[in-house]
């Protein structure tokens, strides 16, 4: 790949936003719009703290079930990269309150013609 292709402003914004449009749905338990910036798809992955989920079926029971209450977190070191104009991979550590374990995010996104969608996933937690 053209290093020139490589996290291009216009690009980066774009993906910044729906990183961050994902971080406040996530936090405010928006399920819908968490739903919508996955893949729609059986292919789709997410491996959790305690779960690995394959396909997009399995992560919607995922969210569904999951508590509500409790998910702010601090984000740091948060890295955005992009690599031409439809994909990227987004890396992430966080803290949460009453918490001494730092938990770490990767994402893979892809542009699809309806927009940023993550196409796998995976949330660790350090000891």
């Amino acid at each position: 790949m053209n290093r020139d292709n490589i996290d291009r402003p216009a690009i980066l914004n774009e993906v910044t936003a729906a990183f961050y449009r994902y971080e406040q749905a996530l936090i405010s338990n928006d399920i819908d719009v968490l739903d919508e910036l996955f893949w729609d798809d059986e292919r789709t992955v997410r491996y959790g703290a305690t779960e690995n989920l394959y396909g997009i079926a399995a992560i919607r029971d995922f969210r569904h079930s999951r508590p509500s209450a409790g998910l702010d977190r601090l984000l740091r070191n948060t890295t955005i990269t992009t690599f031409g104009e439809d994909m990227a991979v987004a890396s992430t550590e966080f803290t949460r309150e009453n918490s001494e374990r730092v938990g770490r995010q990767m994402q893979t996104w892809v542009k699809f013609p309806w927009g940023w969608r993550i196409v796998a996933a995976h949330v660790s937690l350090m000891g």
